[in-house]
């Protein structure tokens, strides 16, 4: 099982062998959700107040918009491979940076949609979520094994929607994002467990609190990618 740091640090080698009543594997693991918990208001507090202040509608149609929709992708890459040389401070504020630019670009969402509707999806993908994710945290079976699975669903999700931008079939988006909540869905249980299986409880403050970041952002885009799936299919659209 991959690692998101080189120490090659985790509680067991074996998840089977993985001590359930550690306390500190209890507080590591609410710092995670901690951490994404507070990364998804932020995102849906600013989504929200983008599209009612109006700030998304004047930068949608200017250059700045694309500043706002690849910025965060920047952050995504900027944590994924400096994170071990990068401060705690400067980690923290790069994923509320990009849990906040995340939700500026989102905010057309509440353009589209209706706010009864996307509340709805928000729980039952919320609801969705928190079930998948107390299974990878407290399962004994090894999910390692579909790591490699879920990888290729996922970048076949992404093909597939590339090739759906020009020719904009309904019937293969439909497929796509049926495709796309199961693959996510299993990417949460599979995250879940691989950050549960990094804990390392004499493990340095500073190390501790990255890791818990990197985790929250696995979290995070696992359940933001289900909601927005499942708002596609769900989702009512505004008249």
């Amino acid at each position: 099982m991959k690692n998101d740091f080189a120490d090659g640090s985790r509680l067991n080698e074996d998840p089977r062998g993985q001590e359930w009543g550690d306390a500190g594997l209890r507080r590591y693991m609410l710092r995670v959700y901690n951490y994404m918990a507070a990364g998804l208001l932020l995102t849906g507090a600013i989504a929200w107040i983008g599209a009612t202040s109006g700030l998304y509608a004047s930068i949608a149609a200017t250059p700045l918009f694309w500043i706002v929709l690849l910025a965060p992708l920047a952050l995504v890459l900027l944590l994924s491979f400096r994170i071990e040389r990068i401060g705690l401070g400067a980690a923290q504020v790069s994923f509320w940076a990009y849990a906040a630019l995340v939700g500026l670009s989102l905010s057309g969402i509440f353009l589209v949609y209706t706010g009864e509707s996307i509340a709805r999806v928000f729980v039952i993908s919320a609801a969705t979520y928190g079930a998948t994710s107390l299974y990878g945290y407290t399962t004994r079976a090894d999910l390692s094994r579909f790591g490699s699975f879920l990888f290729m669903g996922l970048v076949g999700i992404v093909i597939a929607g590339l090739v759906n931008l020009f020719v904009a079939s309904t019937a293969l988006q439909f497929v796509v994002s049926v495709i796309g909540v199961i693959v996510f869905t299993g990417l949460t249980a599979y995250d879940t467990q691989r950050i549960r299986d990094i804990y390392v409880g004499a493990e340095d403050d500073a190390v501790a609190g990255k890791k818990a970041i990197m985790g929250a952002l696995a979290l995070y885009l696992d359940f933001l990618n289900i909601f927005l799936i499942l708002l596609r299919l769900m989702g009512d659209r505004r008249r």
